[in-house]
């Protein structure tokens, strides 16, 4: 029998995807169970962007693909660069410097034990 994999994403996310990866080393090939509890329970707010793509992986293995929830684990968690938006901030004797505003994307995969 195939096992089944599921998946969910998120685009562009007002997040670094250095911080984001730090959460997702968490959570990486473990039950579902822990996983969420993890997450919960965690306080930074990279933990609630993966919590709420993990959810929704949750939900897909469940309704569309009809799987049952306690047989299920992360598998990987791919964290990707989105666009970077380049402000400019100034400085003291009119200068200036750059200040870059990171985005990211996140994939989750889920599959049976």
């Amino acid at each position: 029998m195939e096992k089944k994999i599921v998946r969910a994403a998120a685009r562009v996310l007002k997040s670094t995807p250095r911080k984001l990866n730090l959460v997702a080393d968490l959570v990486r090939n473990r039950p579902i169970d822990f996983a969420t509890v993890q997450l919960k329970f965690c306080d930074k707010k990279a933990a609630t962007l993966i919590g709420k793509v993990l959810d929704s992986a949750i939900a897909n293995a469940q309704y569309n693909y009809g799987l049952d929830i306690d047989s299920l684990y992360v598998k990987e968690i791919l964290i990707g660069k989105s666009f970077t938006l380049r402000r400019i901030y100034p400085k003291a004797m009119g200068k200036a410097s750059r200040v870059n505003k990171r985005y990211s994307n996140i994939t989750i995969e889920l599959a049976e034990i």
